[in-house]
């Protein structure tokens, strides 16, 4: 595993970056970090955290940085997918609070040719508590800019 900082892997750019780090990644699976502060994007200050709906987009990101680090490894260049839906998004909080910080964990179910994926996802707390999991289908086909300009016709 090749230590990557964030910003290499992902095809996003602030302020719609949402994950902190990447600390773990194989052929299979990736675990990314995420540190919730004032700053984050989505804070909400009434409820003095992020709403937990916002994890299936941490979740995404870190299917995104799995396959920015596996394009990374392979001299690739990092290129953008498409997040198709999830099923069974489970949350067991209303809001990501002020301070916490959260693994978030992904693992490859299903993978077709056409670079259609499942991934099982988690969101663990520091004491390993699970906060939300889902599956999340993406897409991501190997040429996107192609790809976009056949479905805009």
């Amino acid at each position: 595993m090749n230590k990557y900082p964030i910003v290499d892997v992902l095809p996003h750019r602030d302020p719609m970056i949402l994950i902190d780090s990447l600390d773990y990644y194989d052929i299979d699976s990736c675990v990314c970090h995420v540190s919730i502060s004032k700053d984050s994007p989505f804070f909400d200050d009434k409820y003095v955290g992020v709403p937990s709906y916002i994890g299936s987009e941490y979740m995404a990101q870190t299917i995104a940085a799995h396959a920015g680090a596996l394009a990374l490894d392979n001299k690739e260049p990092v290129t953008i997918g498409f997040l198709l839906g999830s099923r069974k998004y489970k949350t067991f909080n209303p809001y990501f609070l002020l301070e916490e910080q959260f693994v978030v964990s992904v693992k490859l179910l299903y993978l077709e040719d056409s670079g259609l994926s499942v991934f099982e996802c988690e969101i663990k707390d520091l004491a390993h508590n699970i906060i939300a999991q889902a599956n999340i289908n993406v897409f991501q086909p190997t040429d996107a800019a192609a790809f976009i300009n056949e479905s805009a016709l």
